[in-house]
């Protein structure tokens, strides 16, 4: 009886600074999955207003220059993260160009970072899927008397898997971002332990290197669960067409 009694109370002691520190580690969590979400889809929000337009310009036009114009978008895709980091950190430095808007160390330059990685990357799919919707399709629309802006409404009605599929790629791209929101954001917690700019993959690196292997696993699985959430969504919306 002493000894089950032992246990226990070894048992609770064990457990005790856990429940403990429960809510400080469930604000950490909260916080950075809110950063993480809030940079990566602002960043795809913005990178698909400014990306979907330049693809379905290319896509319809004829001009000299319009294979270095895709050659340059491709390119894009492959951009190296540290190497955007490094470009953006030094243009919202106090040298740069945006130094008087006090970016640095922010999730508007984290933003701004995810941009330039997620809008080549929309930009191409979605050009690969403008330029393969059949001529017969645009060459009706225009006998019907539509106009260049009913016609690309046409297009990209019949594009539209194909760009969901590149705006899915893109959040991809930026919602498992290391290096360059790394830089940028200079993955800063609060002394409450609330997320100034640290993301979940910031986070498993830090956890991990700190051998807090437990938090780390948490916050991989939750990131493989907002992929999962996102692809699930997606698959609804084009009717498991993607």
């Amino acid at each position: 009886m002493i000894e089950f009694v032992s246990s226990v109370s070894g048992f609770a002691d064990a457990f005790v600074p856990l429940f403990v520190e429960f809510p400080f580690e469930r604000n950490y969590v909260e916080s950075i999955v809110a950063v993480s979400l809030y940079v990566s889809l602002t960043a795809v929000v913005i990178s698909t207003v400014v990306g979907l337009p330049i693809a379905m310009l290319v896509g319809f036009s004829e001009f000299t220059g319009k294979r270095l114009v895709v050659a340059v978008i491709n390119t894009g895709m492959g951009f190296p993260s540290v190497v955007v980091g490094l470009v953006v950190l030094f243009a919202v430095s106090n040298q740069g160009p945006f130094g008087d808007l006090n970016l640095v160390f922010t999730t508007e330059a984290m933003i701004l970072s995810q941009f330039v990685l997620a809008t080549p990357v929309i930009t191409g799919v979605s050009l690969a899927a403008v330029t393969s919707v059949e001529d017969g399709v645009r060459d009706a629309a225009y006998a019907m008397g539509g106009t260049r802006l009913d016609v690309a409404l046409v297009t990209i009605k019949e594009s539209r898997y194909g760009i969901i599929t590149g705006i899915l790629a893109g959040l991809g791209r930026a919602i498992s971002e290391v290096g360059s929101v790394l830089i940028v954001g200079g993955n800063i917690v609060g002394a409450d332990g609330t997320s100034v700019t640290r993301t979940l993959t910031t986070a498993i690196q830090v956890e991990a290197r700190q051998g807090r292997f437990e938090l780390a696993l948490i916050l991989g699985a939750i990131l493989m669960a907002l992929v999962l959430l996102i692809n699930g969504l997606v698959l609804r919306v084009g009717g498991g067409r993607i």
